[in-house]
């Protein structure tokens, strides 16, 4: 990385005071003769060409000659003097920066020479506290606090700058900004947070991330990673295609689960998957004087002839955002939109947000009255569940089914047809409804959403709405297979944006073959991926509705979900 750093020089002897290389001023007898001779020389010529630029000029006044008309010797005596000036104020500039460092400290100094712009991190926080800069020495300052798995080696100036974070004196958040490097931030602010809390981070790894990819975007004031596994299950026989799925978890069985249900689907010959829907939304909340003008709103979005032109508006914010629908409702004389939009490959929460943001610019002219009191009004709904994606659905909305057949029932999962339908009808469906479940009529769809969300760098949060399903399953074939399909009205996903650029999760990505945008159709990869999710829940819901069934939940657990460590020895 390109960080400006000052000149190298040895390090202080032991107990010696870090100094600093204070510019040389202009008084010093090794520039005393050089330096007097060059400012008596730009003196001379700004007096001289000033003073006959200023005799030209009144000859031309007197004669009536325009100003603007000027000689070659006028033309030679401006740049002359132009060139005087520049010297003379850049001479002035860096004598008083001396004479006013010869007033400071030493570690005055330092913070002066150093206060700088943000270097290569450009979109961290900017805050006008300066900072040192690391100097090409680096020791390894012993302390017991030096938790990582390798020591982390402080320079002696970092070393400084965590004092100051700790004290106060340096923002925290600031330090990317400052230092141009992400990974020495991350290590700087780290240290600091052990001495601050007196809390150990043994454990938390530093290194092997790349803390530049996630600046400005993924996440703020990072000091380490947490480490999830990821794990596979499959291959997923979906559409007649074949997929690896990776799933990120630290609960046993939950992988293992998930496969022996692939495996049930494979060997029945595969499931089927069919996208319903395809629109994230957003729903402001705008407010009026009275209810009749928010009524008068109301049916002015519903009108057909009014669509169109407030569809122009909307897309206008990307070149992939496409309104579908707006869905409004009234509540008083406040009034909650709905809009609905398709937008390709990403999840599509800023897209939508920037196209709501001009169709209520656009409508404001038409109501005047109207005052926007929120750009997300809870009507979405996001990272919430609701009933409105449970109805309406939001993001993709898919349906995927497979049939089993009898002798994988047995053989595979260990139960039989009608356990599982007569399971499925008291677990899932009444039990559910008993307990009020809203979209949670299945045995544990959330499970593998989020071990999926995560490997692929999805936003774990809007597990809540996109792990909405009901699963059913009832006997066919003259009672002899298992038809099982689960519904599923709110997967959220995208395979660009947010943490889908890390590189672990863009990997997990490429193994799915839904890396990126899709170039031959916008939006194909993000739904080929929702499809590959509720396969996932489906085999997922398969294998769990089975080991229940069959009585193994507590026996699978207890072997493959328990740690053989002494946990008093771990403790201690």
């Amino acid at each position: 990385m390109d960080v400006r750093r000052r000149p190298v020089r040895s390090p202080p002897a032991a107990g010696e005071r870090l100094k600093t290389q204070k510019l040389n001023n202009p008084g010093d007898s090794s520039q005393t003769v050089p330096l007097c001779i060059t400012n008596a020389v730009f003196f001379g010529l700004f007096f001289s060409v000033a003073y006959f630029l200023l005799h030209r000029w009144r000859e031309k006044i007197r004669n009536s000659t325009p100003l603007h008309v000027v000689t070659a010797s006028e033309t030679a005596a401006i740049v002359t003097l132009i060139a005087s000036v520049v010297y003379l104020l850049g001479f002035f500039g860096i004598g008083s920066r001396a004479s006013s460092f010869d007033d400071l400290s030493d570690e005055e100094i330092l913070v002066k020479e150093d206060a700088r712009k943000p270097g290569p991190c450009p979109a961290a926080l900017v805050d006008s506290t300066a900072m040192v800069a690391a100097p090409t020495t680096v020791v390894t300052v012993p302390s017991p606090k030096i938790v990582d798995i390798a020591p982390i080696t402080l320079s002696t100036e970092d070393e400084e700058i965590v004092k100051s974070v700790v004290s106060g004196s340096i923002p925290s958040y600031s330090l990317e900004s400052r230092l141009g490097d992400c990974r020495r931030a991350a290590a700087i602010r780290r240290e600091a947070v052990q001495r601050i809390t007196t809390r150990s981070l043994e454990g938390l790894p530093l290194e092997g991330f790349d803390y530049e990819s996630i600046l400005g975007q993924c996440c703020e004031m990072p000091i380490g990673f947490v480490q999830i596994p990821v794990g596979i299950a499959g291959p997923l026989l979906l559409d007649g295609k074949e997929y690896t799925v990776p799933m990120a978890t630290t609960e046993g069985c939950l992988v293992a689960s998930t496969n022996r249900g692939c495996k049930a689907i494979y060997a029945s010959g595969g499931a089927s998957s069919f996208l319903l829907r395809d629109g994230m939304t957003r729903a402001p909340v705008v407010r009026f004087p009275t209810a009749k003008r928010a009524a008068q709103l109301k049916f002015f979005l519903e009108d057909p002839l009014n669509f169109d032109s407030l569809s122009v508006v909307f897309n206008k914010s990307s070149r992939f955002a496409r309104l579908q629908s707006i869905q409004p409702a009234i509540a008083g004389k406040n009034l909650y939109i709905r809009f609905r939009c398709s937008t390709g490959d990403a999840m599509g929460m800023n897209m939508v947000s920037k196209g709501v943001q001009n169709v209520l610019d656009f409508i404001q002219n038409e109501f005047p009255d109207m005052d926007v009191i929120g750009i997300s009004g809870n009507f979405c709904s996001d990272k919430k569940a609701a009933a409105v994606n449970w109805i309406e659905g939001r993001g993709k909305s898919v349906v995927c089914e497979a049939i089993i057949k009898e002798e994988v029932v047995k053989k595979v999962l260990k139960t039989n047809v009608e356990a599982l339908v007569e399971l499925n009808m008291l677990k899932n469906l009444t039990g559910s409804a008993i307990a009020g479940a809203l979209g949670g009529f299945n045995a544990h769809a959330s499970n593998i959403v989020t071990a999926v969300y995560i490997a692929t760098g999805q936003d774990p949060a809007q597990n809540v709405e996109s792990s909405h399903c009901i699963t059913m399953m009832e006997a066919v074939n003259d009672g002899k297979d298992l038809h099982i399909s689960v519904t599923m009205p709110s997967i959220e996903v995208g395979t660009v944006g947010g943490g889908t650029q890390l590189a672990s999760q863009s990997a997990c990505l490429n193994l799915l073959g839904v890396k990126g945008a899709s170039k031959e159709s916008p939006g194909a990869n993000s739904r080929l991926l929702a499809t590959i999710v509720a396969g996932s829940v489906l085999a997922g819901e398969l294998s769990l509705m089975s080991a229940i069934a069959a009585g193994q939940l507590v026996k699978s657990h207890m072997k493959y979900n328990r740690s053989s460590k002494d946990i008093s020895k771990v403790v201690s």
